[in-house]
């Protein structure tokens, strides 16, 4: 199954998943701006945005589509740097950047120019230290990314952000998604897809494989369509992911698996792609500031993806409070014993390149499991001892201490029985 295009020139309907995703994307997108802008000694930052699939501009409601969100986001951006940098006495911060806007429709991408182009020299006149230049192109997506990539190339982007909000699943292929993280040394994807059509697509190329991740439902090859009675059940949603993953993993260092949360099942599904394990951990902590809006079945800790279809701990993470309190419970036990398989020390740096693709925890829950756990202390460069979670830094170490209350990775389960994994 592959879904309809919108129709811009109709008035395209903003639906519950999107507008969801959006809200995402657009607060993911103010926080990359401030990590990226944080230090007072940089005066310009350059990036390019690639929207693969940027439709009409507006929804019928009024509603800005991604092109006039990212707009938007660096709009609010350089003004309100430039207000603070302005209060401390700082210099003032340019920000130059690359809008490519590609659609298969030219009556959508002529739509998009009638809301962005008036918008952009209104940003001219009022805010002169954005610098936006915005070019157009009406193709398929993939015929397109070559030239796309040239481009990029020829400008020396380092820094850049692509939104492929495709229809269905077969718009982007999987090489291009390994292509765009590998050219770039700062690239990060935004990939939308129904889970639909990506289970039709491997069920054809790699049967077998399909098949086996399937086996507990004990379906056959022509059973698929007995999956979207399955779809909004918690335990479909855990193998979703886990297929998903699957499919996805070699795309790039850094994967969310996540699907957007619908109370109509699980059927939209939300891919961020980064090399980079700070944008991971952001893009965890924007998800915890909009609980509910995406999904995950299984682990809460580490290893998120380690579960049985059937096992009754698994739970529905909505990475809202109660999720995060079951996430801390079990970061507790976690992290000792992961920290047990490296001996007893590991930098945090190194822990955070570790974990952070099999884990939806927010930083501060990490970080507080951490300090609170009598069997870790965190060493700082200089020696001495971190006292409080927010001060954890990459540069530290993470140590077990030398009196442990947690049994050690490499006891025999016999020798496990009746000891405590925590005080109490």
């Amino acid at each position: 199954m592959v879904a309809k295009p919108y129709l811009w020139t109709d008035g395209a309907t903003l639906e519950e998943h999107s507008r969801r995703k959006l809200k995402i994307l657009r607060e993911y997108f103010a926080r990359y701006l401030a990590v990226r802008c944080q230090f007072p000694q940089q005066s310009r930052f350059r990036l390019a945005i690639v929207d693969g699939f940027a439709g009409g501009g507006r929804y019928v409601d009024g509603s800005p589509g991604s092109p006039l969100v990212f707009v938007e986001e660096l709009r609010a951006a350089t003004e309100t740097f430039n207000l603070r940098r302005a209060s401390e006495g700082m210099a003032a911060l340019e920000i130059e950047c690359l809008l490519l806007a590609n659609d298969e429709s030219r009556e959508a991408i002529e739509l998009l120019k009638s809301h962005l182009e008036p918008y952009r020299a209104e940003i001219i006149q009022s805010v002169p230290r954005l610098h936006l230049q915005v070019e157009y192109s009406c193709n398929e997506f993939e015929q397109t990314y070559p030239s796309i990539k040239e481009k990029l190339e020829c400008g020396s982007y380092k820094n850049v952000l692509f939104n492929l909000d495709q229809c269905g699943h077969s718009d982007v292929k999987r090489s291009t998604l390994r292509d765009i993280i590998d050219s770039f040394r700062s690239a990060e994807v935004f990939y939308t897809f129904m889970i639909k059509s990506l289970l039709a697509f491997l069920q054809k190329s790699d049967p077998r494989k399909f098949r086996e991740q399937l086996s507990y439902l004990a379906l056959t090859d022509s059973d698929l369509k007995l999956l979207e009675a399955q779809m909004s059940n918690k335990t479909w949603l855990g193998t979703a992911e886990r297929i998903v993953f699957s499919a996805f993993m070699s795309c790039a260092a850094y994967v969310s698996p996540f699907s957007i949360h619908n109370p109509d099942g699980w059927q939209y599904w939300l891919i961020h792609f980064a090399g980079s394990v700070r944008a991971r951990q952001e893009y965890n902590n924007v998800l915890h500031n909009n609980s509910s809006m995406q999904a995950h079945f299984g682990r809460s800790g580490l290893e998120m993806l380690s579960f049985n279809p059937t096992h009754s701990k698994n739970s529905l993470y909505l990475f809202d409070p109660p999720g995060r309190a079951e996430a801390k419970e079990q970061l507790f036990d976690d992290i000792p014993r992961f920290v047990s398989k490296y001996g007893d020390a590991i930098s945090v740096n190194e822990f955070y390149e570790n974990i952070y693709n099999t884990t939806p925890a927010h930083a501060d829950d990490i970080h507080e499991a951490i300090i609170e756990n009598p069997d870790l202390e965190v060493i700082t460069e200089a020696g001495g001892a971190r006292r409080s979670a927010k001060t954890i830094g990459s540069g530290d170490i993470l140590r077990l201490k030398r009196q442990k209350s947690f049994f050690p990775a490499f006891f025999s389960e016999e020798k496990r029985v009746g000891l405590k994994t925590r005080p109490g």
